[in-house]
Formats: C-alpha cells, sequence, structure tokens
C-alpha cells in the first residue's frame, strides 16, 4: 500500500510516500519505451525527511543530482537505488560547504535548479547552497532554456547585445534557433520595437519582388534551394550593410524570417497562379502554342493535357511532377503526338533532351528521330524550357542552347560543369 506522507504543491518535485512501511523519495523522469512517464523510488529516513519537509532548497539540490542516476536507466532499466541513497546524507545533511564540494565532484541537472530560481552567477562559481537561497517552489522552464541558450551562444563566441537579444525574440528564435521564425513583436522590449522594425523594414525592402517558388522535383510542397540562397544572400548583405553592429545570430534571423514567410506564399498559392506570377505563361493567341500534350514518367503513368481546360500545360505538368517525382522516378517527358516533339527532363542529371520526329515509321520501319541534349541551370532553367516548348515548340528551344546530338559530346559537357 502506498500513502503519500509529504508533498509539495508544484510540478514534479519529488514527493515522499510510505510504501509497506518504509519511507521512500519518489520522482518521475523520463519516459519508457510508450513515451509514458517514468517513476522512480528509493528508500529515505526519517532525517531525510524533515529536512525535505523544512529546506526547500536541500529538496531541490537532491533532485537535480538523483536525475542524471534515472536518465542513466534509460526507458527500461531500473535507478540504481544504492548510488541513489548515497546521496542522501552529503546533500540533506552535510554542512553548504561539503554540499558544494559534492557538486563539483557528481553530475547534477543544472537546468532544473535555475528553473526554480537559482542564483546563476552563484552556481557556476560552484556555490549551489547559496545560489539556492533564491529557489521559489514554482518552475520556470523558460528561465533555464534561456540560459541553455545563452551558454550554447557563448560557447560559439556569440555575445548579444540588447538590439540582437530583441530581434531573436521578434523572430521567437532566442531560445530555438530551428524553431521556424515569425513575427512576435509583443515578445520585445516596446522601447527597442522600432529599432527592430527599422532592421525587418531593410530586409523587406532588399527582398521585395523577390520569390522562392516550389520545386516540384521534390514534392509538391518542396520549394527551390536555390531561390532560398539567392534570397537570403540577398537580405544578409542588406541588413549587414545598413545595420553593421548586429552579430550573425541576428542577421541570420532576418534572412530566415524574409525566406520562411516567402516559403510559406510559395507552398499556399496555386500551381497556376506561381506559374503567371512568375511571367511564364504566354499568349494564349500564339500560333505555335501547344493545343494537346502528353506528360509520362519513368514509372509509365501518363497525363493528357488540352488547351480548352481549365489551367495551363505548366501548371499541369509541374503538378504532375510533384505527384510522381520521387529518387527513383527522375525522368519526365512532354510529348505533341501531333507535331512529332517532345522533352525529357533528366532530374538526376540536371539536363534536358529535344526530341523531333525527322521520318514517322511506315510500312514496318522504325521512325527516325533527332535528339539533343543541353544543361539545365536548376529548377529556374527547366521552368523557361518547359514554357518555352509549349509557347513554340522544339525551334522555341534554339535559344536555350547550345544543344549536342553527340552523346559523348554531352557528357564531357556535363562532368565538365560537374567538377566547377
Amino acid at each position: 500500500m502506498k500513502e503519500i506522507v509529504f508533498t509539495r504543491n508544484s510540478g514534479w518535485i519529488p514527493n515522499v510516500i510510505r510504501e509497506d512501511g518504509e519511507l521512500k523519495l519518489m520522482l518521475g523522469a523520463g519516459a519508457d519505451a510508450n513515451h509514458e512517464p517514468r517513476t522512480f523510488t528509493f528508500s529515505i529516513g526519517e532525517a531525510h525527511l524533515a529536512v525535505i519537509r523544512e529546506d526547500l532548497a536541500r529538496h531541490l539540490l537532491l533532485w537535480s543530482a538523483v536525475l542524471p542516476l534515472c536518465d542513466d536507466a534509460g526507458t527500461r532499466g531500473r535507478l540504481d537505488e544504492n548510488a541513489a541513497g548515497a546521496l542522501l546524507d552529503p546533500i540533506l545533511l552535510a554542512a553548504p560547504a561539503d554540499v558544494d564540494a559534492l557538486f563539483r565532484r557528481i553530475r547534477w541537472d543544472r537546468s532544473r535548479l535555475i528553473a526554480h530560481g537559482a542564483d546563476i552567477g552563484l552556481l557556476e562559481r560552484g556555490q549551489p547552497c547559496a545560489a539556492m537561497r533564491t529557489a521559489t517552489e514554482t518552475s520556470n522552464g523558460k528561465r533555464a532554456q534561456e540560459y541553455h541558450a545563452n551558454r550554447r551562444r557563448a560557447e560559439r563566441g556569440a555575445v548579444l547585445g540588447p538590439l540582437d537579444t530583441a530581434i531573436l525574440k521578434y523572430t521567437g528564435q532566442y531560445l530555438h534557433g530551428s524553431t521556424v521564425p515569425r513575427r512576435m513583436p509583443n515578445a520585445v522590449d516596446p522601447a527597442l520595437l522600432p529599432q527592430v522594425m527599422r532592421v525587418i523594414a531593410t530586409a523587406e525592402q532588399a527582398c521585395a519582388g523577390m520569390r522562392i517558388d516550389r520545386d516540384p522535383r521534390r514534392g509538391n510542397r518542396a520549394t527551390d534551394k536555390r531561390d532560398w540562397a539567392r534570397m537570403e544572400t540577398t537580405v544578409q548583405a542588406a541588413v549587414r550593410r545598413a545595420h553593421a553592429e548586429l552579430v550573425d545570430d541576428a542577421v541570420r534571423t532576418v534572412s530566415f524570417l524574409m525566406c520562411a514567410e516567402a516559403v510559406d506564399r510559395a507552398r499556399h498559392a496555386p500551381v497556376q497562379d506561381d506559374e503567371e506570377a512568375a511571367g511564364h505563361r504566354a499568349d494564349p493567341g500564339g500560333s505555335a502554342r501547344k493545343t494537346a500534350l502528353v506528360f509520362t514518367d519513368d514509372k509509365g503513368a501518363e497525363k493528357k493535357w488540352l488547351r480548352d481546360g481549365p489551367r495551363t500545360a505548366t501548371a499541369e505538368f509541374w503538378e504532375f511532377v510533384g505527384d510522381r517525382s520521387a529518387a527513383d522516378n527522375e525522368v519526365f517527358t512532354i510529348e505533341d503526338e501531333e507535331m512529332g516533339e517532345g522533352i525529357q527532363l533528366h532530374f538526376y542529371a540536371d539536363s534536358l533532351a529535344r526530341i523531333t520526329t525527322l521520318r514517322k515509321g511506315e510500312g514496318g520501319s522504325d521512325p527516325e528521330y533527332r535528339v539533343e541534349y543541353s544543361l539545365v541551370d536548376g529548377m529556374g532553367g527547366y521552368r523557361n524550357l518547359v514554357s518555352a516548348f509549349v509557347r513554340g515548340g522544339c525551334a522555341a528551344l534554339e535559344q536555350h542552347g547550345p544543344w549536342m546530338s553527340d552523346v559523348a559530346e554531352f557528357e564531357r559537357a556535363r562532368r565538365r560543369r560537374d567538377a566547377r
């Protein structure tokens, strides 16, 4: 039978229980293989209970020293009760100087003490007992997160000024640099907010008109890494010129914000609108514009497009690519059967082939084709080539060369490009 003997009314601070007549400290820590919280217990004495009841600081110090033992137990192991019990007298009953000396020799959970109000300066000087004079029963997890975030920055040599800190808080990246940034003006000291907004305005002006387009080669929600890098470089250069006092962390978080917002716009825009905004839709009255096309991939899937449909050929094709593209499916074809011409996109090699029928197969003979290859400069290059083919067929691709009919010559050109 389990009876709670003593508990503090705050969070996860360990309780004292009586189980089968024996006093034990009970604490929750970590999780099991099913991600459920684990509970550990170990025996204590009446003298230990008396200190735990009266001295919050010693209670918290014991907790921080036992937590690493719980971590050692993992998802299935048992708590080393002998090691846990060996901490009781040295932490709960010893003189403060001896406790401080013990904490210089053992592992302990610093963040737990900081969350409960420990003086950070005294902790770092090896005086945990004195540091816990400011301890509170209520936990403030954000305080511990800020401490660890600042330690990580200090290890990298990054020292934040007031404006740097304000910018990181504005983007929500002060605690976690990998968090997707967003605009949080209420997180900033009102006195610093105007300066923050001037930095943001510099970034917005620098990337005005720039886009991060989708990259259907990697799926329907993927976006172009080159576009991201281009916007990132542009914004960082502009912010560094205008605000030279900012540290790299602050400059990076502003460029991250601009890029993340551009990606969000791209992902929520219809594919057809994305094409039109990028200037890829041609005059539908053009005489050479395609009227019917067939899209295929390397797995045998096929999709037909007709000019009198509701969407453009480029929008339909890139949606087809986004739905079908995969690591083992990187070759896509657009064919105009009526005109006897088409293009084949090789995403694995950043290349494209244009194929023209020179002679149709008749009387059992095979048709004759002219196949020419060209290198492609990223997703933007593919978009331009697909759009040009839709507007004017293979003839419209001439200006996008050079085109090589010799496969060996093309392979040499591709190797030279890749070597660069």
